[in-house]
């Protein structure tokens, strides 16, 4: 089998798309991630939906997690709004800039390899060039175990 046969269509975003879109997608579909694309339409990075919980969380709460109980609850409902105003290039990390990609005819050992390698929830499966689709590491995993 190969990456082809499992990729699926997948929500896509621009890197100059808005983060708070980006956000809402991720939510409404319980996506583990987008895969973002280039003014050009090429895969360019993925964005982990925990990378967008991470950006509204603030650094001081990340760094003792015992301050997030003493937030106010409308401190904690407004959150969200950090990410007004920015693009989705402003929420991805530097580390993920490298975009996960596998070729449409690579087997799904390399492209759990891949997947593995890159720490990521999703791969962007590309042929000639575009994007094909998208595999999930559910999906993956489905197909490895024939569920």
């Amino acid at each position: 089998m190969h990456a082809a046969d499992i990729a699926e269509e997948f929500p896509v975003v621009s890197i100059d798309s808005d983060a708070l879109d980006a956000a809402r997608l991720l939510a409404e579909h319980r996506l583990p991630g987008l895969v973002v694309t280039d003014a050009a339409g090429k895969p360019y990075a993925v964005l982990p939906a925990s990378q967008v919980v991470r950006f509204i969380v603030p650094s001081y709460v990340q760094d003792d997690p015992s301050l997030a109980g003493v937030l106010s609850e409308t401190m904690a409902d407004r959150a969200a709004e950090k990410l007004g105003g920015k693009a989705v290039r402003d929420v991805l990390p530097e580390h993920l800039h490298d975009v996960p990609a596998a070729d449409a005819n690579e087997t799904i050992i390399e492209v759990a390899a891949t997947m593995a390698r890159m720490r990521s929830p999703l791969i962007a499966v590309v042929k000639d060039g575009e994007l094909h689709g998208v595999i999930t590491a559910s999906r993956l995993l489905a197909a490895a175990l024939k569920v």
